[in-house]
């Protein structure tokens, strides 16, 4: 089982390896917070909880700015529903 980053989708053995690292997609910044769990399960698509738009995988989903936002135009990610 690995445990997968809200921000990046990148994927770790167990949350203490998740949680080490710092994050190059975090809402504050390259590296300007540590990786966060998923906590939702694996699944074979991603929903946006801000707009709907599905993606295959939590990467494709976290790597897009999405352009409405709720901080602003292109302000942030598309970020996973659980």
């Amino acid at each position: 089982m690995t445990v997968q980053c809200k921000y990046c989708g990148k994927s770790f053995a167990t949350v203490r390896d998740l949680t080490r690292g710092l994050c190059m997609r975090h809402p504050d910044g390259v590296n300007k917070g540590r990786h966060a769990p998923y906590e939702g399960s694996a699944k074979d698509s991603y929903t946006c909880k801000y707009c709907g738009r599905t993606f295959r995988t939590i990467d494709d989903l976290t790597r897009a700015l999405y352009t409405k936002h709720p901080d602003g135009i292109n302000k942030g990610r598309h970020s996973p529903m659980l």
